[in-house]
């Protein structure tokens, strides 16, 4: 078994010539709404090629590329970050590219990957992550994957005239090797 390779997706490394079509998710507004706090605006090449370069040269980090299993082509990224390897936790990101990607499972699938990835290949305890009380595809997909809500961070964001809340949610290892075990056990029985 390949630990990045699900059934419809594949965890590569992000290459330097993916950061055009990354681009272009930046330039809608709803992408960057979604995935950040700062201000919607487009990005730069040399913005992205930063970003891309503080991966490569961390060992605190990891980025992959989310690729369609069958074509190969570009679905999204996830970023494990923020590693403290003295204490076993890391905080995980994902971002789901243009909008006809988004609602296909390709987000279910790669989290899974990485996770996998963060509990079984890095040894890690803890995952993290914070996501605006108003991307309830995302609260869903967490909550389908088993994070648990931690904390509340209020009034955190201002958009559009509306105050909204940043949310904290972790997942453990030993939950998600729960998890893990229950789903394998009832896909055997059926």
């Amino acid at each position: 078994m390949d630990l990045l390779t699900g059934e419809h997706v594949k965890l590569t490394a992000l290459h330097e010539s993916d950061l055009e079509t990354i681009l272009t998710w930046f330039d809608d507004t709803e992408f960057s709404h979604l995935f950040d706090a700062m201000p919607a605006t487009p990005r730069s090449k040399s913005q992205l090629t930063k970003w891309f370069e503080e991966f490569s040269d961390s060992n605190t980090q990891y980025l992959f590329a989310i690729r369609n299993l069958h074509t190969s082509a570009l679905v999204g990224y996830i970023e494990l970050d923020g590693i403290l390897w003295n204490n076993r936790v890391c905080w995980i990101a994902i971002a789901i590219g243009g909008k006809d990607l988004r609602g296909k499972g390709y987000g279910y699938e790669s989290m899974k990957l990485a996770l996998d990835f963060a509990f079984y290949e890095l040894n890690l305890d803890r995952v993290q992550l914070t996501v605006f009380d108003y991307n309830v595809p995302a609260l869903s997909l967490y909550k389908k994957l088993g994070f648990q809500q931690e904390g509340i961070y209020r009034e955190f964001l201002q958009r559009h005239g509306k105050t909204y809340d940043m949310l904290l949610f972790g997942l453990l290892k030993r939950e998600w090797k729960t998890r893990t075990e229950i789903n394998e056990n009832l896909a055997k029985k059926s």
